[in-house]
């Protein structure tokens, strides 16, 4: 029997496998269905009737229903009664043999086998699953859900229960790809061999992929405490190429009048400010300059080399899962309060000024900045546009995937966010699309992204960052 693609502990399973998902495992990730293998899957009917209930509206919740609902009818579709309770077996493509089987779960659970009250719909479905081992001794049934509730439920009735893996790339959130690699002493003196050569007046040294280096990817910083700064160009599986970056001319670069503080925020303003790198992914613990640094390049980029038309902001929070509202307003006046960081660090960039609310007026008027709701730009394509997504901790892979392939020809992407600070119920650190993005994008040739150190923004802001 293969191996599934969930980790269900450290033993050996003896019997078939029945995996029976929760609605929350279908709204993260529309496409769950394809992803276990060989193994059977069972959908309780209160899963259903719980996507049917939240397929209405713009949401997001609502789109991934209805596309979870869809890939549902492409399995079943065209199956009778006996074949969607026996198990239909689920196609991954036109030529591709059948792995798995789908079922639903529609029998009702007696009276007198109901271990939990049956006025939620997560009892009803864990009673379901109760009754289904009885009746089903010789196969392992494993329920499959984002809900950490639900799972210690689960347990406490004598079910095993286990969260959806598929799309966590990483184990240990500390193993994320940081887009540097810093060095102790001098990064020279590791190195045997280097061949360097001038190239249109940059400086590019030549590399054998020796054992340090075979975690770089492309756009990823080399430090040392030597002062030497490096950024990694093209990466074979025999060669690094690393372009030379001169520190005090990347500490001295300015965007929109702002300068970096640290070497961290130094090398983020170099990605953002390169128009061949066409996704930035800035993370970092709250205060450390991510929104900006992403807005002083976004401006300056827009405004002063002209590169793109416009900018579109937008962010992630629980409340814009939601309708924005009928009260009378643009989307952009309806959506200023959400974006509040983006203003507030406006202002931050004008605070000098003689009188900072003109200055801060002259560039809304001058800058084409333009707030967008999440469930609106769904079906949109951006063209020549700058896109900053703020809050990017709180969206699935599946909403981030769907944000970023908007972006249309001579557009870049600035995703920001910070992973100590998600506020979506069925993410954690190691689920979220930030994770996932930064994990997927590392080796892509225009990609690249900074975590961000250290606490700027105020000694009180660092000392309740490392003390609250």
């Amino acid at each position: 029997m293969g191996e599934s693609l969930l980790t269900i502990g450290n033993t050996q399973e003896t019997k078939n496998t029945r995996y029976v998902l929760d609605t929350n495992v279908l709204i993260h990730d529309p496409t769950a269905l394809l992803n276990f293998e060989e193994h059977k899957i069972s959908i309780p009917m209160t899963v259903l009737e719980e996507l049917d209930s939240l397929k209405s509206g713009r949401n997001a919740v609502a789109a991934d229903c209805r596309q979870a609902i869809r890939e549902l009818d492409k399995i079943l579709g065209r199956a009778d009664l006996d074949e969607i309770e026996a198990g239909v077996p689920i196609k991954r493509g036109e030529k591709s043999p059948a792995l798995g089987s789908l079922s639903i779960i529609m029998q009702q659970t007696p009276e007198g086998v109901s271990t939990l009250p049956t006025h939620l719909n997560d009892n009803k479905i864990l009673n379901d699953i109760y009754f289904l081992q009885r009746q089903s001794p010789d196969e392992h049934i494993v329920l499959i859900s984002k809900d950490i509730n639900m799972r210690l439920k689960a347990k406490g009735c004598g079910i095993e229960a286990e969260d959806y893996h598929n799309d966590q790339l990483v184990t240990d959130i500390e193993k994320l790809n940081k887009g540097f690699l810093e060095f102790s002493g001098s990064f020279w003196d590791q190195i045997q061999q280097v061949d360097t050569f001038q190239e249109l007046g940059r400086t590019i040294h030549h590399l054998n992929r020796c054992h340090i280096l075979q975690e770089c990817t492309p756009n990823q910083f080399i430090l040392d405490e030597q002062g030497f700064v490096g950024r990694v160009l093209e990466v074979s599986e025999e060669e690094v190429q690393l372009l030379h970056l001169d520190r005090h001319h990347l500490l001295e670069t300015e965007a929109w009048g702002l300068k970096p503080r640290d070497i961290y925020q130094a090398c983020a303003l170099n990605l953002l400010l390169d128009p061949d790198v066409h996704i930035v992914n800035l993370t970092g613990s709250a205060g450390s300059g991510k929104t900006i640094l992403a807005l002083a390049a976004a401006i300056e980029m827009t405004v002063a080399n002209k590169y793109y038309r416009r900018i579109i902001a937008t962010r992630s929070t629980q409340g814009l899962d939601e309708d924005i509202g009928f009260l009378p307003g643009t989307e952009a006046e309806k959506m200023e309060p959400w974006l509040g960081a983006i203003t507030d660090n406006l202002e931050a960039l004008h605070c000098d000024d003689e009188d900072c609310s003109g200055s801060v007026d002259y560039v809304l008027n001058k800058v084409p900045l333009h707030f967008k709701s999440l469930n609106y730009i769904r079906g949109r394509s951006f063209q020549h546009s700058l896109i900053l997504i703020d809050e990017c901790q709180n969206l699935t892979p599946h909403q981030i995937k769907t944000i970023i392939t908007r972006a249309g020809a001579g557009s870049k992407v600035i995703c920001l966010g910070n992973l100590a600070q998600i506020d979506t119920p069925y993410l954690n650190a190691t689920s979220s699309g930030l994770t996932y993005l930064s994990e997927r994008f590392k080796g892509f040739q225009q990609g690249g992204n900074i975590q961000l150190q250290g606490v700027p923004r105020s000694i009180l802001a660092e000392y309740a960052e490392s003390h609250l």
